[in-house]
């Protein structure tokens, strides 16, 4: 595993938090943390103003306390006051700066946001743990799928993925239709690190609760396409002695 600025050592007074957007890679990354020994006390997520951050994942953020509490993390949102770079990393500072432990976080292949943590880290003398940085994409999306998280597309902004797409879970079916449109034609990232796709993961083995989704938007661009989720709950899951899960 990598980490960003060296691997935390950890005391049991330690705080880890995950800088977590309610998206594929954030939730998958917190999770291998916590398989390395780590306990994830909080989930902490950015609401930036700006739809078109670099810096922050944006669709559907309004979800991930559902997921803290399926998964029984404490959870904490940071608004944005502006827009621009300067704004998102005052923002992250002041995020971060509630703790002393390690952050991690689920960057893959964005030196920007991968730069300006780990700088934002050094300045509130936080470690940063990236544990799926330079991996190889379509490695990390096989194993996000294999690990049982239950990926859904909201956001699409690539030529090659058509509307219809949108609320389709990330199986392994559409990662190699990924790999077989970037032979044929333009490149598309797998793990959507180009901004291609984004995500959001309504149930995963470590959840105690699915997102069911009760209301959903769909705006169609000429460019882009996106499923905002208006309205959700948690429902129980089936244990494997075929009754409901209760948390």
């Amino acid at each position: 595993m990598e980490a960003g600025a060296g691997s935390p050592r950890l005391t049991l007074s330690m705080a880890v938090t995950a800088l977590v957007s309610g998206g594929k890679d954030s939730i998958y990354a917190a999770y291998l943390a916590e398989t390395q020994g780590w306990s994830v006390d909080e989930l902490v997520t950015l609401r930036p103003e700006d739809p078109e951050s670099m810096m922050f994942h944006t669709p559907n953020l309004d979800l991930v306390p559902l997921q803290a509490a399926s998964w029984g993390k404490r959870h904490r949102s940071i608004p944005v006051h502006g827009r621009g770079e300067v704004a998102e990393l005052d923002a992250l500072e002041e995020a971060l700066a509630h703790e002393v432990g390690p952050v991690v976080a689920g960057a893959i292949e964005s030196s920007y946001q991968w730069a300006r943590l780990l700088r934002v880290g050094g300045r509130v003398g936080r470690r940063v743990f990236t544990p799926l940085w330079r991996r190889d994409p379509a490695r990390v999306v096989r194993e996000e799928i294999s690990a049982g998280l239950d990926i859904r597309l909201v956001h699409l902004a690539a030529e090659s993925l058509s509307p219809e797409l949108l609320g389709r879970p990330v199986d392994v079916r559409f990662l190699e239709e990924l790999e077989r449109t970037g032979r044929r034609g333009p490149r598309v990232n797998v793990a959507g690190e180009g901004g291609e796709y984004e995500t959001l993961v309504v149930d995963a083995p470590f959840f105690r609760e699915r997102i069911e989704i009760d209301q959903e938007d769909r705006e169609i661009t000429a460019s882009t396409a996106r499923l905002t989720i208006r309205k959700a709950h948690l429902v129980g899951k089936p244990d494997r002695a075929g009754g409901a899960h209760r948390p």
